[in-house]
């Protein structure tokens, strides 16, 4: 890890020295004909980037972002889905490097959570109007994570979602693609241990969030992605119904519910078991199977939020 200078000295240093490079993934839902305008937009607002990367090949993104943080720039600002933003935090945790965000892909629930502008413009004049924020890392075992670790069938919907459907429906893509793979579904038994106390549900689907959105969706009026804490949630309950129904009202709008009124479960880390073992989806990718312990580590990450943004 290296030496990290205050948050005060890492706004300045961007505000002045403006040493950025910036990596977008054209192959995200808008990042293709975003690209270019994003440039002329940082340039516009006195960004002269020390080197871009239009990342075409999605694989080649962990190279690319190492290629980049090689330049050791004070703002690596990326642009892409969740997807692209996971695997640039972990590039930059506990680094002395800010993240700035580009959203560009179809739920954005990392922005989202940082309270970024989903406009373009907007969210590039927070680079030079901004701060720089530590915020907390999830970690699902040893995979790091910005916004959440999920268990059940939206694991399966992730791989069988279809991308000309989020490029035509954006977030509305998953409730509809849910919709056609529950009905094969089984439920699961989760153990969720925290404390010391052991939590036990029946459910066709778990999420622990580190974040505040999923889906597109704001989870609860009163989670925070710097509180040090994670959230466990379940959508529905063994029935089929009660998740179809859930699935339709997030669809339709959301919830928002104060975590003191819904079925939440929090705590700084928890052990997830379940019966059967399941895969688990960290941020898109998934690599890690139940049991299976998930941590939230403070301060584990460096972005640049709006002036507003609470940073604790």
């Amino acid at each position: 890890m290296s030496e990290l200078r205050t948050k005060a000295e890492h706004t300045r240093a961007i505000r002045d020295l403006r040493r950025v490079v910036l990596v977008v993934n054209t192959r995200s839902r808008r990042g293709r004909h975003r690209y270019f305008e994003a440039l002329r937009l940082m340039q516009a607002d006195g960004f002269r980037p020390l080197r871009t990367y239009a990342v075409m090949d999605p694989s080649r993104l962990p190279q690319i972002l190492d290629e980049a943080l090689d330049l050791q720039p004070d703002l690596l600002v990326v642009g892409g889905g969740d997807g692209t933003l996971s695997s640039a935090v972990k590039h930059v945790a506990h680094r002395d490097v800010a993240l700035g965000v580009l959203p560009l892909g179809t739920t954005n629930n990392f922005a989202r959570s940082l309270g970024l502008p989903l406009d373009l413009a907007m969210a590039v004049r927070v680079f030079s109007r901004g701060k720089v924020a530590d915020i907390d890392l999830g970690m699902a075992g040893d995979q790091p994570f910005a916004n959440l670790a999920s268990f059940g069938v939206s694991v399966e919907v992730a791989g069988t979602v279809r991308p000309w459907l989020k490029r035509m429906l954006g977030r509305a893509a998953y409730p509809l693609t849910a919709l056609t793979v529950l009905p094969r579904h089984e439920p699961f038994r989760a153990y969720i241990t925290v404390d010391g106390r052991r939590h036990e549900l029946l459910t066709h689907q778990l999420n622990i969030a580190n974040g505040r959105y999923h889906g597109g969706w704001q989870i609860a009026r009163d989670i925070s992605i710097d509180n040090r804490r994670l959230v466990a949630y379940q959508l529905g309950s063994g029935k089929r119904l009660r998740l179809l129904a859930e699935t339709l009202v997030r669809a339709a709008g959301g919830r928002w519910r104060s975590l003191a009124g819904g079925p939440f479960v929090t705590g700084t880390e928890m052990l997830l078991e379940t019966e059967p073992p399941l895969a688990a989806d960290v941020d898109g990718e998934v690599l890690l199977r139940t049991p299976l312990t998930i941590k939230a580590i403070p301060n584990g990450l460096r972005v640049m939020v709006p002036p507003g943004f609470i940073d604790t």
